[in-house]
């Protein structure tokens, strides 16, 4: 098993932290030559969707990385990631990936003054801490979508098949839980 950690922009160097715990070999994905290298997984870290999605595109990253998601590619999403996989983002003309066929409300518990930290229920783990930082969550999900957390209401982890969709940050707590759930469902 070797994941591969889109390290254009945002909290990349946690996600790596997560897996050096874990003892998941890795690298960084940062431009074309990279997606020679084989892995099995991706991990697409929270930070700005927007330039995460210029910077895919820009670089020449998209149609492969697309490509592979929609082929099956074991594919996280924390918090922008969760944008760029979504097909719909309800308050945004753009539109990423689209592989995941939720909708998404970008940054739905406001600006950076209304990040917080919780605990939550995951499906098939239990409570779980959460950290949200201009957060989306999901406003509508197809019934092939399996709900994995709900914060208030309100959908905030989801899979589709084999990407999984968070709207919090367990990159930034010392929980490892869920990623032991993503690998493990691969």
């Amino acid at each position: 098993m070797r994941a591969a950690v889109l390290a254009l922009q945002g909290a990349f160097a946690e996600h790596e932290h997560m897996l050096d715990e874990l003892g998941v070999p890795y690298f960084e994905i940062r431009e074309e030559e990279d997606l020679k290298k084989p892995f099995d997984a991706l991990l697409l870290p929270g930070g700005e969707s927007t330039v995460q999605g210029k910077l895919l595109k820009d670089l020449h990253l998209f149609p492969a990385l697309l490509d592979r998601i929609r082929d099956g590619l074991p594919t996280l999403g924390t918090c922008a990631g969760m944008i760029l996989l979504a097909q719909k983002i309800e308050n945004d003309e753009k539109k990423y990936f689209g592989t995941m066929p939720v909708t998404v409300r970008r940054n739905a518990y406001g600006r950076q003054l209304g990040s917080f930290h919780t605990m939550g229920e995951y499906k098939g783990i239990g409570q779980i801490p959460e950290t949200f930082i201009r957060a989306p969550y999901i406003t509508e999900a197809s019934p092939e979508t399996e709900i994995l957390s709900k914060t208030d209401g309100k959908i905030t982890a989801a899979r589709y098949q084999n990407q999984t969709a968070l709207a919090f940050h367990p990159e930034l707590d010392q929980d490892t839980r869920v990623y032991e759930d993503f690998f493990r469902h691969i």
